[in-house]
């Protein structure tokens, strides 16, 4: 039987409005040329300040794919997905800035969110996005061992120290804190940096977490090499698995610039690279730490499997299921209501800053085979069940 099949559990928390919202928005994305014009249009009208612009995205995309427009405002959603044994992630989402000022705000609300969520049980897990502290061209030389200028080497002295400050922290508060992989022409510096910082903070247990894009190729063996270095190195690591955001973006340029595309070949290779990233992590527990980032019902199904195969305890502090806030309710909730830690990813931020993760929220929907019509049907079948 199907564990993520029970919509009374997925949807507890949704109003019977609620629900109808979620269907009308989800028949929208449903539609790709709909989706594509709302997201140019929205992404326009907010940029001109056009005056019903802001409402339209607040009763929309913003209300199911974000908690509110700041960290206060998204207490009454994490304490009630909390009750129901699902914890989450405030995730800072605002995105597309590159001016020194918007990086120190970004750490400054990284580090609010560390300590607001040292004090709170519902939040495990603290994050921030590399571009959120510095730019993605400087990543990309630095990455590539290019010769940086002398103010190149200043900022990017300043980008690993944004990366410190808020490392020490959680060391200093005991939370974990991870950081999100990008595009693969930059994610060579973030590696690096990520390796140097989980050297020198996971001495007794894992706080500095990496990601890692099942999509791109080589990252099971990238893996490998990382607990090669932690167990000879003696200390801790963690990983949060994901499969990846940025695949058409990355196909393309590597098809421009002439060199192999770091994507895997199809779905069924990086199906099989996430799977055995899994079993090689549970397989390696005392060393590794494993957040398992998907919205692929088979994948969570396997990671079950996997912690009963190695006798395992369902809320194993080293294992963590994730989604996104507004995705995949069936699978976080029903994972809750099971024993396992599950944690999910739950934005906030201005409402014109976030537009832009939100549009990609709504094209991701679009284009991930499958997944906007899983959400209609269970959506549909709450509605049937309620008798709404």
């Amino acid at each position: 039987m199907n564990p993520f099949s029970n919509t009374e559990t997925a949807f507890q928390l949704k109003s019977n409005q609620d629900l109808k919202k979620a269907k009308f928005l989800f028949l929208c994305i449903e539609k790709p040329a709909l989706t594509k014009f709302g997201t140019v249009f929205l992404n326009t009208a907010m940029k001109y300040n056009f005056p019903f612009a802001k409402g339209i995205v607040k009763d929309t995309l913003f209300r199911h794919f974000c908690g509110g427009e700041t960290m206060q405002k998204c207490i009454p959603v994490i304490q009630n997905m909390y009750s129901k044994g699902v914890s989450s992630i405030l995730d800072y989402s605002v995105e597309g800035k590159e001016e020194e000022a918007t990086f120190d705000h970004t750490v400054q609300e990284t580090v609010k969110i560390i300590n607001f969520a040292a004090d709170n049980p519902a939040i495990p897990f603290s994050v921030f996005k590399p571009t959120g502290f510095g730019r993605l061209g400087l990543y990309e030389k630095a990455g590539s061992q290019q010769l940086l200028s002398d103010s190149e080497k200043e900022e990017w002295q300043r980008v690993c120290n944004r990366y410190y400050q808020v490392c020490e922290l959680s060391h200093t508060l005991g939370l974990p804190i991870m950081i999100d992989a990008e595009e693969s022409w930059m994610q060579t510096a973030v590696d690096d940096l990520t390796e140097e910082l989980m050297k020198k903070f996971n001495q007794e247990k894992c706080i500095v977490w990496g990601t890692l894009q099942m999509y791109r190729k080589g990252r099971l063996d990238f893996l490998k090499s990382q607990r090669k270095k932690a167990e000879n190195g003696g200390y801790f690591i963690g990983f949060k698995i994901v499969r990846g955001a940025y695949m058409e973006k990355e196909r393309e340029r590597a098809q421009k610039m002439g060199y192999p595309s770091p994507i895997q070949p199809d779905k069924e290779s990086t199906d099989r690279q996430y799977d055995e990233a899994m079993n090689f992590m549970l397989q390696n527990i005392d060393r590794i730490s494993l957040y398992s980032g998907t919205h692929n019902e088979a994948s969570n199904e396997r990671l079950i499997e996997l912690i009963a195969q190695y006798g395992l305890k369902k809320n194993h502090p080293k294992i963590w299921f994730g989604q996104l806030y507004g995705m995949s309710d069936n699978i976080s909730f029903n994972l809750g209501k099971l024993g396992y830690n599950i944690a999910k990813y739950l934005p906030y931020g201005p409402i014109r800053n976030v537009v832009p993760y939100l549009t990609r929220r709504a094209e991701e929907n679009t284009s991930v085979a499958g997944q906007t019509g899983r959400e209609l049907s269970l959506l549909r079948k709450e509605i049937l069940r309620r008798g709404i």
